[in-house]
């Protein structure tokens, strides 16, 4: 089962099935990260992550630990070594990643909700290939502890379920309370324009967002640039991380990540000033931004679910969702019917910092509009 790391059919009591990332801790269960060579390090770990000792404290059933792309550094779900999940609604198409388990976990119904971890769009990503709901939540919002590192700077760990619900649910596992606010129908919605989107899918989110309400346009001057600086911090981040395994035996490490790490540390060289300053001014165009609308929508990905790519093209899954981890901000994606498509398009709803209750309103309030 490429889906499951470690499937556990037994987890006692009658609370959601939680689908676990496997670059989260589970007490007694090696963290492998996707990774052979850190699943030949990698002892049982001692302790429940933070999320998960909160989730097992509100009752979820542990239901497994899923699988993901490799160190947690790609937008396909593409896994060599542990396998890719296959996507449910297309067989030939990707999952998305890097959480790709914990999407395909919750589209099949094996598990209501999953926790997976979010650095350039990593819930939003396979969310919107499975045709399922996932909330990146605000940088600093969810606590990191026993969670395995990509990108210190960017990393966030949020929910996924079938709906908005089931989102609820999760966020109700990671902070008891969760209560989405209420919807405010004279919310305006600012519709963010980039460039090199598939008209049909800018056409569908579009559509789907008009059921709420007029929408207006929107920009972001610094947008790509912020996709860009994201890059420098993974880039640098991720080879400090990794890096001392390439070092190890070669087979242990696929020739696509021992690449990519490689690659990406070298583009980021010298660019980190340069990405802090991006950072700011990014973040400060979305706060003005989202003073004048309550939340901003744009697509998750520019053209529906690919097939399996060749070399690196896969990041470019994240062009639309990076932006929002360097500017911190938390952002619900949503699938929305594409005309003609058995596929879904999926809308990224993106609000201020600490907005995840606005979000799930929002969302909520969209996902009965679609029905």
């Amino acid at each position: 089962m490429t889906t499951w790391i470690v499937k556990i059919d037994d987890a006692p009591g009658d609370g959601p099935r939680l689908a676990v990332k496997d670059a989260i801790d589970v007490a007694g269960l090696p963290t492998t990260a996707g990774s052979r060579a850190v699943a030949e390090r990698a002892a049982p770990a001692a302790a429940d992550a933070a999320v998960v000792a909160s989730a097992r404290a509100q009752g979820a059933r542990i239901a497994g630990k899923v699988n993901l792309t490799e160190f947690c550094l790609g937008a396909d779900g593409v896994n060599p070594w542990s396998g890719t999940p296959v996507n449910p609604l297309d067989p030939s198409r990707v999952p998305g990643g890097s959480s790709s388990g914990s999407a395909v976990a919750v589209a099949t119904g094996e598990a209501d909700v999953a926790f997976g971890t979010d650095t350039a769009g990593s819930v939003r990503i396979p969310a919107a290939c499975c045709g399922i709901a996932s909330l990146k939540t605000t940088n600093g919002r969810v606590p990191l502890d026993g969670v395995y590192p990509l990108s210190p700077t960017l990393d966030t760990v949020g929910p996924m379920g079938r709906d908005v619900a089931a989102v609820v649910t999760g966020m109700r596992l990671i902070e008891p309370g969760f209560t989405p606010d209420a919807y405010d129908p004279g919310m305006p919605i600012g519709r963010l324009r980039v460039p090199n989107v598939d008209p049909a899918i800018d056409a569908a989110v579009d559509d789907a967002l008009r059921r709420l309400g007029p929408i207006t346009d929107a920009t972001c001057e610094h947008f790509q640039d912020a996709a860009l600086a994201g890059g420098v911090f993974v880039g640098e981040e991720a080879h400090a991380q990794n890096g001392h395994l390439l070092a190890g035996d070669p087979s242990a490490v696929s020739e696509r990540m021992r690449r990519r790490l490689t690659v990406l540390k070298e583009a980021a060289s010298g660019k980190r000033a340069w990405a802090e300053q991006i950072q700011k001014t990014v973040r400060a165009e979305f706060d003005a931004l989202l003073e004048r609308h309550g939340v901003l929508a744009l697509p998750v990905l520019a053209a529906v679910a690919p097939e399996p790519p060749d070399g690196d093209d896969d990041l470019l899954l994240t062009m639309l969702t990076g932006s929002v981890n360097v500017a911190g901000l938390p952002a619900f994606a949503l699938p929305v019917p594409l005309p003609g498509s058995h596929l879904p398009a999926s809308v990224q709803l993106i609000g201020p910092a600490g907005g995840e209750e606005r979000l799930c309103a929002v969302a909520a309030a969209l996902e009965s509009a679609l029905r």
